[in-house]
């Protein structure tokens, strides 16, 4: 069994990939800006930085932020890899961060030319949106008595276990370079989704579709961000809605 140091693994998706690894016998640094004895800021990079990958085999890097320094992160991250002699490292993108001028989305991109560039043997994952984080989006949004949503822009959740599923299947492999993307098993509508949650968590909301401007939101209503093609997801947003309120959660 290899040593696996999983980045941002006390998130969502790090804490399904690090139990899983675990689960298959390996032994697994959880590396996060709170988790011991390894807490480190990526951004900050440094000597903690360098304990953690030293003797590290593959490292799984699911550590992002939208609120910046990814880019800064991953170049202290691939820096401290190649110095300890790291061979494989494995990145969870986001599908449509090619096509699509969103801020998070070129950033995204970015980290994956880095690591493409690094010199290190490498893997790329790209995946649609988790079902948590469409379930995060509407929560905010129903806040108000109206729920305002991107007219004729469509989704593809997908959901996160079987994501970690996967990233733990490429870890426990040898560097495949950018492999297939992962998509959920439905394209919906944001209608569709929305008004799901609302009868999966019993609330009253009147939906409004909302024209907006901009090239990133021509890029999502022409369904830069899907990966119909790749619908490879079993759990639908019904089903875990289901799970999560108890609730039909029928379109």
């Amino acid at each position: 069994m290899t040593t696996i140091l999983v980045t941002g693994g006390t998130g969502t998706l790090g804490r399904l990939v690090t139990e899983r690894l675990r689960a298959d016998g390996h032994e697994v640094r959880v590396l996060s800006r709170s988790s011991r004895p390894y807490a480190v800021d990526l951004r900050e990079g440094g000597s903690g930085l360098d304990a953690a990958v030293q003797g590290v085999e593959t490292i799984v890097h699911c550590a992002s932020s939208p609120r910046g320094g990814d880019e800064r992160a991953a170049r202290n991250l691939i820096a401290a890899a190649r110095r300890a002699g790291v061979g494989h490292l494995v990145y969870i993108s986001i599908v449509g961060v090619d096509r699509v001028p969103f801020g998070y989305y070129r950033t995204k991109h970015a980290v994956e030319r880095l690591v493409e560039e690094s010199g290190l043997g490498w893997t790329v994952l790209r995946a649609t949106q988790f079902h948590d984080l469409v379930l995060t989006l509407l929560q905010g949004l129903s806040r108000s008595p109206v729920v305002p949503l991107p007219a004729r822009v469509k989704d593809q959740p997908i959901d996160v276990a079987e994501v970690a599923a996967r990233l733990v299947e490429l870890a426990q492999g040898g560097p495949a370079g950018r492999v297939e993307d992962m998509g959920g098993p439905e394209v919906r509508t944001f209608d569709s989704l929305a008004r799901a949650y609302l009868q999966a968590t019993g609330r009253r909301r009147a939906v409004v579709k909302v024209p907006l401007r901009g090239a990133a939101y021509r890029a999502f209503r022409a369904g830069g961000h899907l990966a119909p093609q790749r619908a490879v997801g079993k759990r639908t947003f019904d089903e875990f809605l289901a799970e999560r309120f108890g609730g039909a959660g029928r379109r």
